[in-house]
C-alpha cells in the first residue's frame, strides 16, 4: 500500500497537467463531464477521496493510450485506499495520523530532529512522558493508550521486510537538554544506541552543538523527508511545528529541505561514533531512582 495523501497529491498533478495540456479550463472540464465546478476543483486540488467513476470521466475526455490511462486510474486507486490510522485519527491524534500516512509505502525516510528523540525510536516511557509535558501545554484532546498503540504500530514499519530505510540526524541539543525524566532519558538512549546496532535499516547520526554546518547553514526547525519507490511520486517533506506539521511537496519548497537536510548529515558524526556519543551520554546518566 502506497500513502494515500501522496498518491492524491500525484492523482493531483496528473489530472493538473492533462487539464493544461488539452487546453481545457476548470470550468469546461467541468461542463463536459458533467460534474460540478466546485467537485472538479476538490478531485485536481487533492482536497477530497477521489471517486473512481470521476476520475474516469475525466480521463474520457483526454486522447490516452491505454497504458497511460491504466496507470492514473492506479493512482486513483491508491488514492482512495483507507489507512489503519484512519479508523481512530482523532483519538491517536491527527498528527500522529498524518505522519502514519506518509511513512505508508515509503522507501526512504530522512529526519532531522531539533529537540526531541525521534518519534519511530521512542519507547513507550519516553512518549508517555511526552504527552503528559504537552498536555500541560497544549490541552490535546487524543487518548494516551490509542497514541501508545499506534506508535508502536508506526515503529513495526522499520522491521517489516521491505520496509523503508530510514536515517535520522539528532541535533546534540535533542540529546543534552532532558525532554523526560532523567531514568527515562537514560533507557531511551540505550534503546536508541541498540536499534543503532542491531538494525541494519536505522542509520543514526548525532550532530554536535559545536559542528560546522556547511554556508553557515542553521536548521531553523525539525523536518521529514519522504522519498516512495515510484519515481513520479513527489519527494515530501512535513515541518513540525508547535501546533501543526507543514507538509510541501512543491521541487520548488522541497529542495531547500534536501539540501539543508545533506549538508547537516555532511557535519554531523558517523553512525558509529553517534552511537558511542550516545552510550557514553547513557553511561552519564542514573539508570534508577538513587542512582
Amino acid at each position: 500500500m502506497s500513502s494515500p495523501y501522496v498518491r492524491r497529491r500525484r492523482l493531483a498533478e496528473e489530472l493538473t497537467r492533462l487539464r493544461e495540456d488539452h487546453g481545457f479550463s476548470a470550468d469546461k472540464l467541468a461542463e463536459v463531464t458533467g460534474l460540478s465546478r466546485q467537485r472538479v476543483s476538490r478531485l485536481v486540488n487533492c482536497r477530497v477521496r477521489p471517486n473512481l467513476d470521476e476520475v474516469m470521466r475525466v480521463l474520457g475526455q483526454f486522447q490516452l493510450s491505454s497504458e497511460r490511462w491504466q496507470q492514473i486510474m492506479a493512482i486513483a486507486r491508491d488514492a482512495q485506499e483507507r489507512g489503519w490510522w484512519e479508523r481512530h485519527a482523532r483519538e491517536m491524534g491527527l498528527r500522529q495520523a498524518l505522519y502514519a500516512d506518509l511513512e505508508c509505502g515509503a522507501a526512504q525516510i530522512s529526519e532531522y530532529q531539533l529537540t526531541f528523540l525521534p518519534g519511530l525510536l521512542q519507547i513507550p516511557s519516553f512518549t508517555q512522558a511526552r504527552i503528559q509535558a504537552d498536555r500541560s501545554i497544549y490541552q490535546a484532546t487524543f487518548d494516551e493508550d490509542r497514541m501508545l498503540e499506534a506508535r508502536g504500530t508506526r515503529q513495526l514499519l522499520l522491521q517489516q521486510p521491505g520496509g523503508p530505510a530510514y536515517e535520522v540526524v539528532i541535533d546534540e541539543v535533542a540529546v543534552r537538554r532532558l525532554a523526560a525524566p532523567v531514568q527515562v532519558v537514560a533507557a531511551q538512549l540505550d534503546h536508541l544506541v541498540e536499534l543503532g546496532h542491531s538494525q541494519d535499516r536505522v542509520s543514526i547520526r548525532v550532530l554536535p552543538t559545536s559542528a560546522f554546518i556547511d554556508g553557515h547553514a542553521v536548521p531553523r526547525s525539525a523536518f521529514s523527508i519522504y522519498r516512495y519507490p515510484d519515481p513520479g511520486d513527489p519527494v515530501v517533506v512535513a515541518v513540525d511545528t508547535a501546533t501543526s506539521d507543514l507538509v510541501l511537496t512543491d521541487t520548488g519548497e522541497v529542495t531547500p529541505y534536501v539540501t539543508l537536510y545533506s549538508r547537516m548529515r555532511d557535519a554531523a558524526l558517523p553512525p558509529s561514533d553517534s552511537l558511542d556519543f550516545l552510550a557514553e551520554l547513557a553511561q552519564g546518566l542514573p539508570h534508577e531512582i538513587g542512582d
